[in-house]
């Protein structure tokens, strides 16, 4: 099947495109960090791991990459610079799979009586709606029927925004006016979606982070109601970053990852950015599954993290 196994070659030219800025940026580096040199030594090593701080994969991950190569390069005796890549290839790949459960593989769910409840967290401003919206068309065209719920009634805009991406995929939206209760618009979702034999339902939620104390009540609050529904609800937690914020997506993560229960996460804005071996560091350092990256605008631009891939588009 090769490397890539069902990983279509459509898939892994968008893949290799929306992380071209990176890969651009991080080639330019490495090309600097070993110039005039032949083989790996410590000169190398100080200036790989300079390179891959500044490519925002984070001081932590950075260091035990260095301590992999470190290990090679002291098993192997001699390694030539022009192995660098293929070495960083491989250990980042074996990193991430230590650190991580396996690779989902499509847009599948568990069978279950009842809908599987996603519950999408994330600030204003990440992209969180949009993945709602591309989440939404991924599952409907793997074959599932699809309800969402706005329960972020803060903001009359999201409420807005998600029905346009609603009427966009065609399918069913819950709605209440802003200002209303968010757990009720959770409960009225998943009582629908329940009634409607539905497979899959998706929850919005509010995007804020200024007090932490009324964010973790409002979703404790809205698991509770919805487990009158379903009682094992939510059954994933999805967590939503701005890949191009670098090193604040992780500040993001810290900080939702205190508040509530984050069971996967979604790094979105890749394309635009040459910061986006953020993904390898929030990977690794979390020890939650990057489910889903964003890669560009088309709604057919939200792929699943496969970390083999993602790690030979930078590095090949």
């Amino acid at each position: 099947m090769g490397l890539f196994g069902l990983f279509s070659k459509a898939k892994k030219e968008s893949l290799d495109q929306g992380l071209s800025k990176t890969k651009e940026s991080v080639f330019q580096k490495l090309s600097r960090a070993v110039v005039g040199k032949s083989k790996v030594d410590d000169e190398v090593l100080d200036n790989l791991e300079e390179v891959l701080i500044t490519s925002d994969v984070g001081v932590d991950t950075t260091l035990k990459i260095i301590r992999r190569i470190e290990e090679r390069v002291d098993r192997d005796k001699y390694l030539g610079v022009d192995e660098l890549n293929s070495i960083l290839k491989e250990e980042i790949a074996a990193l991430l799979e230590e650190n991580n459960t396996e690779d989902v593989t499509d847009f599948d769910l568990p069978k279950s009586e009842n809908p599987y409840v996603l519950m999408v967290v994330g600030v204003n401003g990440v992209g969180k709606t949009t993945t709602i919206g591309k989440l939404a068309y991924n599952f409907k065209q793997a074959g599932k029927k699809v309800v969402l719920g706005a329960a972020d009634t803060f903001r009359a805009a999201a409420i807005d925004q998600l029905e346009v991406w609603a009427k966009r995929v065609d399918v069913p939206i819950i709605r209440q006016n802003m200002g209303s209760d968010p757990a009720s618009v959770a409960f009225d979702t998943l009582k629908s979606a329940k009634a409607s034999g539905a497979d899959v339902v998706i929850i919005d939620t509010a995007g804020r982070l200024h007090n932490k104390v009324n964010l973790m009540s409002e979703l404790s609050k809205i698991k509770k109601v919805m487990q009158k529904v379903v009682p094992d609800a939510p059954h994933e937690v999805l967590l939503v970053l701005d890949g191009s914020t670098g090193q604040n997506a992780f500040e993001q993560a810290k900080q939702f990852t205190k508040t509530t229960e984050v069971t996967s996460l979604a790094l979105t804005k890749l394309d635009g950015t040459a910061k986006g071996g953020v993904v390898i560091g929030i990977s690794d350092q979390f020890k939650i599954p990057v489910k889903y990256i964003g890669i560009g605008e088309k709604i057919e631009d939200l792929q699943i993290f496969r970390r083999a891939e993602f790690v030979d588009s930078l590095f090949s």
